[in-house]
């Protein structure tokens, strides 16, 4: 055997299973995606991540478009000469990501790719970023500042009268929530998300809707709600009346008073 090969080995820990020797030169076997392979065996890493990366390539070319059913665990099994336990884990992973749903006794299909998925995928991450420092809370509180008094901007410029009509009657709704601090809540993440996607951009609403609820859901027992419900409905409805007068210099004001003011309500977790 040459001296090569452990050191190839060494190098490339990755294909120690896959070194063949052509002529004189050691080689990696070309895997299944190589020039020439033709068949989709997969031989090396972890079988179940080698499988999930797989159906996520078959996504993302169409292979398998949103709202297509999955493939059998068998055809799973078949095209990529693994056993069932892998499908099985990285069909689990596909699921966990959001890439798929899976429902009782139906076979999974793909999901809906969106930038509400995509977000939706951060929060075991910014539930930990939140927890961690009260740093990291002050800095959302600044991005969502900067962040809202665009958003108004925006509003201000586009909004048609369906949109104002919406946004007071979102108004209207949160006052009948006095006293449901959790519903209360709810309707000011609905206000704020509406202003967002007055802009008609899907990113933008997908960044407002995730940080709110960011901001909402993980911190609901810091919140410093009594006596200022009533503030915020006036300064709600102040926001509608500069966005319906049109004039983004007074929205981006009302709106920046009223963020200024609501940042007091959060408190990080000593």
């Amino acid at each position: 055997m040459s001296n090569l090969q452990p050191i190839l080995t060494l190098c490339l820990p990755q294909y120690a299973d896959t070194l063949t020797k052509k002529g004189s030169d050691w080689r990696v076997m070309e895997n299944w995606n190589g020039s020439g392979a033709g068949d989709d065996k997969i031989v090396r890493r972890k079988l179940s991540d080698q499988v999930f990366d797989r159906l996520r390539e078959m996504i993302v070319r169409g292979e398998l478009a949103p709202g297509d059913p999955m493939p059998s665990e068998r055809e799973l099994m078949q095209r990529f000469g693994v056993g069932r336990p892998a499908v099985r884990e990285a069909m689990q992973t596909m699921h966990t990501q959001g890439l798929i749903s899976i429902s009782q006794g139906e076979r999974s299909r793909v999901s809906e790719l969106s930038a509400d998925l995509a977000f939706r995928q951060m929060d075991m991450v910014a539930r930990m970023l939140l927890s961690a420092s009260s740093d990291n809370l002050e800095h959302l509180k600044e991005a969502r500042r900067l962040f809202e008094v665009g958003m108004v901007r925006i509003a201000t410029e586009k909004a048609s009268p369906e949109d104002l009509a919406e946004l007071k009657q979102l108004v209207i709704d949160q006052k009948d929530l006095l006293g449901n601090p959790s519903d209360f809540i709810k309707a000011d993440i609905a206000f704020h998300n509406k202003i967002a996607s007055i802009s008609g951009n899907p990113i933008f609403a997908a960044v407002s809707d995730a940080m709110l609820n960011w901001l909402f859901n993980y911190h609901t027992d810091l919140l410093i709600w009594s006596g200022r419900e009533n503030v915020t409905l006036a300064e709600h409805s102040k926001i509608v009346e500069c966005i319906e007068g049109g004039v983004a210099e007074d929205a981006e004001s009302a709106m920046r008073s009223h963020l200024n003011r609501s940042q007091d309500l959060y408190r990080h977790r000593n």
